[in-house]
C-alpha cells in the first residue's frame, strides 16, 4: 500500500496525502481532508516507510544503548527510563549487551556507528573503554551513564556512588558494627571504585576494622559474591566480621547463599547490606538492606541528554548526578 494508492482511493493528489500524513506538514492540509486521509490509511493498512524518511532527513530515529549485562535486574529500569524519554520524540533505543567484556564493548560501538544511530548512550563502560568512547564521540553524539569515567570530558549521567558507599558504612556503624567486611566489584568500573572509596573513607573516619579481601569480583554477579564470601569464610572463619557490605545486590545474594550453606545466620550472626535496591530484593529471606539506585530517573535523564546532543552536536549539555537513598530491611540489625 502506497501514498498513490490512498490518493487514488480518495480521488485526491498524492502530494496532499503525503502532507496529511506528515506531522510536520499536516497543518498545510484542511483538517477535514487530513482526517479523511488518516482514516483511509488506517482502513487500507498503510504503513509509512520510516527508513526512507530517515534517509531523506539524514537521521535514523534510533539511539544505541550499550549495557553490560541484561541479566542484572537493576539495568531494566534504566532502559525503561531511556525508552520513556525517547518515545517523546518518536525515537527507539537499540540495546546491545557486552557481557561486561571491554572487547565486546568496542565491537558494539563499531556496530552501532555502522548502523548510523543518531546517538549512543554507554551504560556499561570500564576504564579501559575510555579511549574508544572518546574517539566515537568525535563522530556521533555520545554520553556515559551508570558507570562513570572520572577522567573523561564526556557528558555523564550518574549516581553518587561515593556518597552511597559512605551511607552504607554509616548505617552499619550506627548499628554498632566495628568489624566489617567489604565484597568489592571490579576495580576498573567507575561506580564500584566510588562505592569502595566512600565506604572505606567512612569506616576509617570512625576507626572501624575494615576487612578487605585481596581480590575483587571480576564481574558484579551472584557467582562472584559467592566466591568472595567463601574466601572470607576461609580466611576469617574463626573471627568473622559482624557485617558485610557487598557492592551490589547480586553479590549480596551470593554472599547470603554461602553464609546460609555454612550455617551462619543473617542477620543474627552477620548483617549484610547491598547496593541498587534491585527489583524483588525485598522479597528474599531476609529482605535485603540496600542503597537505592534510581534507575528510571537516570535512564530518563540519559535519554533527555542524548536528545539534546542530537539537536546540538557541538553543544556540551550538563550531565547529572543523582543522590543515594538507603532502604533498611531485615538483613541488617544492631550488633
Amino acid at each position: 500500500m502506497t501514498l498513490k494508492d490512498i490518493a487514488s482511493n480518495l480521488g485526491i493528489d498524492a502530494s496532499t496525502v503525503s502532507r496529511a500524513l506528515d506531522p510536520e506538514k499536516s497543518h498545510l492540509v484542511r483538517e477535514d481532508t487530513a482526517l479523511r486521509v488518516r482514516e483511509a490509511a488506517k482502513r487500507l493498512g498503510y504503513r509509512g516507510d520510516r527508513v526512507a524518511g530517515a534517509l531523506r532527513r539524514g537521521v535514523t530515529g534510533t539511539i544505541g544503548v550499550i549495557v553490560a549485562d541484561l541479566a542484572n535486574p537493576f539495568i531494566a529500569p534504566v532502559i525503561h527510563g531511556i525508552a520513556q524519554s525517547l518515545a517523546k520524540e518518536q525515537m527507539l533505543p537499540m540495546v546491545v549487551e557486552t557481557n561486561d567484556d571491554p572487547a565486546e564493548l568496542e565491537s558494539s560501538v563499531d556496530h552501532l556507528l555502522s548502523r548510523r544511530v543518531d546517538a549512543v548512550i554507554c551504560a556499561g563502560a570500564r576504564f579501559t573503554n575510555q579511549e574508544v568512547l572518546e574517539e566515537a564521540a568525535r563522530h556521533t553524539p555520545l554520553l556515559v551513564a551508570v558507570r562513570g569515567l572520572p577522567n573523561s570530558g564526556l557528558t555523564q549521567v550518574l549516581h553518587d556512588d561515593y556518597s552511597g558507599g559512605a551511607m552504607a558504612a554509616r548505617h552499619l556503624l550506627e548499628l554498632g558494627h566495628t568489624r566489617i567486611a567489604e565484597l568489592r566489584g571490579p576495580a576498573d568500573v567507575g561506580n564500584f571504585v566510588a562505592r569502595h572509596q566512600g565506604f572505606r573513607d567512612e569506616c576509617e573516619h570512625h576507626g572501624a576494622d575494615l576487612i578487605q579481601l585481596p581480590e575483587q569480583g571480576d564481574r558484579p554477579i551472584r557467582e562472584e559474591g559467592e566466591r568472595l564470601a567463601q574466601m572470607l569464610l576461609e580466611r576469617h572463619g574463626g573471627d568473622l566480621p559482624t557485617a558485610i557490605f557487598a557492592h551490589n545486590d547480586l553479590m549480596a545474594v551470593g554472599a547470603l547463599t554461602v553464609l546460609r550453606r555454612s550455617e551462619v545466620s543473617c542477620p543474627t550472626d552477620v548483617s549484610i547490606a547491598g547496593y541498587n535496591d534491585s527489583p524483588m530484593i525485598d522479597q528474599i529471606d531476609p529482605p535485603l538492606t540496600s542503597v537505592a539506585y534510581p534507575g528510571i530517573e537516570i535512564g530518563r535523564a540519559a535519554g533527555a541528554v542524548a536528545l539534546e546532543l542530537i539537536k546540538d552536536p557541538d553543544g556540551c549539555p550538563a550531565g547529572e548526578v543523582f543522590p543515594p537513598q538507603l532502604r533498611v530491611r531485615r538483613s541488617t540489625r544492631r550488633k
